[in-house]
Formats: structure tokens, sequence, C-alpha cells
């Protein structure tokens, strides 16, 4: 029966590590969506900047780049690709981070990573 209470308090020890899992957790997604990154494409002339879940935040474009629209349109989703790759690595190192280096499926997905 004693052993049956080991069992228990390593349930409950479980259940703990669990909790302060989750407000990690809660913490980190608050955290993402403070942070800033900044991409940009045709040396400058678009500059994208995405929050670190990749939701686009702002975007500049130099009134000359305006002249050339096929041009424009790439350059501007290159600009967000960048700052949003910037995002997604940060993401990724901060998972690694709350997670010890542990492998957690799902877990860069439910804080808006791919």
């Amino acid at each position: 029966m004693l052993g049956n209470l080991g069992g228990l308090g390593n349930i409950a020890n479980l259940l703990k590590s669990a909790k302060d899992m989750q407000e990690r957790f809660g913490k980190m997604q608050e955290e993402l969506a403070q942070r800033r990154f900044d991409g940009d494409a045709g040396g400058g002339m678009v500059r994208a900047t995405v929050d670190g879940r990749g939701a686009l935040v702002n975007i500049k474009i130099n009134p000359d780049a305006a002249r050339d629209v096929e041009l424009l349109e790439d350059l501007v989703k290159a600009a967000i690709g960048a700052a949003a790759s910037k995002a997604q690595e940060a993401m990724k190192a901060d998972v690694t981070a709350l997670t010890g280096g542990v492998s957690v499926p799902g877990l860069t997905e439910m804080l808006g990573g791919k």
C-alpha cells in the first residue's frame, strides 16, 4: 500500500509540473505577441514588421518602389517572409528553452508557428 502512496506522490509532482509548464506557456504567448521582427527586401525598399507569432503589424514602402507594381508585390512578399522567418526562429528557440530541449509535438503550432 505504501508503494501506491509513492505513486500518488509522483502523480502530484507530474500535475504540478504540468501546471507550471502551462503557466510558462501562457507567459511565453504573451511575450511573443509583444515582440517585433523586421524583414526587408529590395535593399530596404520594403520593410515589414511582424509580431512574435508572425502576424504583420507594419509595412513601410519607399515611394520609388511603387513604379513597378509587379516588383513591389514581390518585394512586399519577400519582406514579410523575411520578418516572419525571424519570428519563427525566435519562437523555436523560446520553445526549446521552455521545454529544456524536449520535443513537444504541436507546441510550436499552438503558439501560432508553423
